[in-house]
């Protein structure tokens, strides 16, 4: 009887969650009260409260479902004892785009946290929490980028902290965008092609931007030029010109 409890009480509170989802979704976070999902979910407040504190802590759960996965792969792809760090890394941004396009409880959730939520006081952990996530999200792919350095699999000359920073906006951005008119590409068929084109441009760019070198004590005639660090001299094509005789 006990067991049987417990599984009602999780198919209650995935209830719950499915419909928090629908009417986030409808009118918004900041409009919807507890005692809505309640109706919505056909259940009393009484039982939101015994699984949930409050909306922030039903939200951060919805959230959970989806993200918890997605964080697992990119800690893989981390991880510095994986061979192949850059198919890792791929894997993972691959996943998410096709999972966004082809998971209607992903979908929902992105849907909610880009166009549906506003981070009043009541989510004031919640987006402490997601600062969190992003910045943890941010360091693993660099590490899983300076890994791919070190095994070769990328040139030395690539940055992982801009690489890392790159990779997370356009990944990102292709999210938002589809979200915003989802006819406008196809989202899940493009995702490897267009992951591949950002990390093949990595190594592109790169090889064209020799590493600095070792640096030395400036002297005066080269202060422009030691400012800039690693930037190539950019050659104009103008011819020289004419010293002016005295």
């Amino acid at each position: 009887m006990a067991r049987r409890t417990k599984v009602e009480a999780q198919e209650t509170r995935n209830r719950i969650l499915d419909t928090a989802e629908e009417v986030f979704r409808g009118q918004g976070v900041t409009s919807t009260s507890l005692a809505d999902i309640a109706d919505a979910a056909g259940v009393t407040r009484g039982a939101i409260y015994w699984h949930f504190r409050n909306k922030g802590d039903l939200f951060a759960a919805m959230l959970d479902r989806v993200a918890l996965p997605m964080e697992e792969m990119i800690r893989r792809a981390a991880d510095a004892s994986t061979t192949d760090p850059l198919s890792s890394l791929r894997a993972c941004c691959v996943h998410v785009l096709r999972h966004t396009a082809e998971d209607l409880r992903c979908r929902r959730v992105f849907e909610i946290l880009l166009r549906k939520c506003e981070y009043v006081e009541e989510l004031d952990n919640l987006s402490q929490r997601i600062l969190q996530c992003r910045a943890a999200g941010l360091e693993m792919m660099e590490r899983a980028l300076r890994n791919a350095v070190h095994r070769g699999q990328l040139p030395p000359q690539v940055n992982a902290r801009r690489a890392a920073l790159g990779l997370h906006a356009y990944v990102d951005g292709l999210i938002y965008d589809w979200l915003l008119d989802p006819g406008a590409f196809a989202l899940g068929r493009e995702a490897e092609a267009l992951v591949d084109q950002y990390l093949d441009g990595l190594s592109a760019a790169s090889a064209s931007y020799p590493a600095a070198a070792p640096r030395s004590t400036p002297k005066p005639a080269s202060a422009t030029a030691s400012s800039l660090g690693a930037l190539p001299k950019v050659k104009t094509g103008r011819p020289a010109l004419a010293k002016p005789q005295r």
